[in-house]
């Protein structure tokens, strides 16, 4: 059985950015001040056929290939699959066992990069837009950040999207956020912009924008969880980050970056100097301000 100096994993990794930063982590780790030897990353899907298929790509690529970043090549980083699907909390137990077992002593990094993008505005939207691009990644990051080594890395994707400037929000709930001490009450707010769509009353103090507020969520989401973390006596590292406007099936095609533009920020974080940054929000490559 091979043996690992380093193990991580990527969520909603089958294509995207998600798959980019997967290939990206795999080209960049030689270089990275965290390699000291072989690496494992785990390649997450909801869907088996499409995460094996991504898997086979990843396999297969051709700069993957010339570079040797693959132990099939002569390289450090082996690729494997594992289900997740982030709206479902029996998948994400069932995905915290088989990394728990499979690795009792702990993993490195956890990129929690799934996540949805749905159009239209209503209830339905936001109330599976939360689910997934909230709830999920906070059900995910508080599952396996116990299970990270020291020193170790938890990166949550989130978007420009979810900057608290956005002058649709009420002062009132600018403030919750940035004086936010717990991921409660994160959730908290989360679930009154819910509410309040349910009712027609959200306009007085929400964007109607579902993606957004739901990437404010992590963003806040992320914060609260470093700064206890820290305070618990844990080194291991928490951020948030946008990718950017990458061209995916999210922005259908539009995006300006390449997914792997997209993927430098998050592998950066995972992999990366980033200075003992630790609750902070970063796009291109550096910590920007959240409100």
């Amino acid at each position: 059985m091979t043996t690992y100096a380093r193990v991580g994993a990527v969520t909603g990794a089958n294509k995207g950015v998600g798959l980019a930063i997967i290939r990206q982590l795999a080209l960049q780790y030689p270089n990275s001040p965290t390699n000291n030897g072989r690496l494992l990353i785990y390649l997450t899907a909801r869907n088996e056929e499409r995460g094996r298929a991504a898997l086979e790509s990843i396999r297969t690529d051709a700069a993957l290939r010339n570079s040797k970043a693959l132990r099939s090549h002569g390289g450090l980083t082996d690729v494997e699959y594992l289900p997740l699907d982030i709206d479902s909390k029996q998948s994400i137990d069932d995905f915290a066992g088989q990394i728990k077992k499979a690795h009792p002593e702990g993993i490195d990094f956890l990129v929690n990069n799934a996540g949805i993008a749905m159009d239209g505005f209503n209830e339905n939207v936001v109330k599976k837009t939360l689910n997934s691009n909230y709830h999920g990644t906070l059900e995910a990051t508080q599952q396996l950040l116990p299970h990270i080594k020291p020193g170790g890395r938890l990166v949550n994707l989130a978007s420009m999207a979810g900057k608290i400037s956005n002058p649709k929000y009420s002062e009132a709930v600018r403030s919750r956020f940035l004086n936010a001490k717990k991921p409660e009450e994160i959730t908290q707010l989360m679930e009154e912009f819910s509410s309040a769509v349910t009712k027609g009353t959200h306009q007085k103090d929400w964007p109607s924008a579902a993606y957004a507020v739901s990437k404010a969520g992590v963003i806040g989401m992320t914060k609260t969880i470093a700064e206890l973390n820290a305070a618990g006596g844990s080194n291991v590292l928490v951020n948030s980050c946008c990718p950017g406007y990458v061209s995916t099936d999210m922005t259908k095609g539009r995006g300006v970056k390449t997914p792997d533009q997209g993927a430098q920020t998050p592998v950066l974080l995972a992999i990366g100097d980033i200075k003992g940054s630790n609750g902070q929000f970063w796009q291109n490559e550096k910590i920007i301000h959240w409100a």
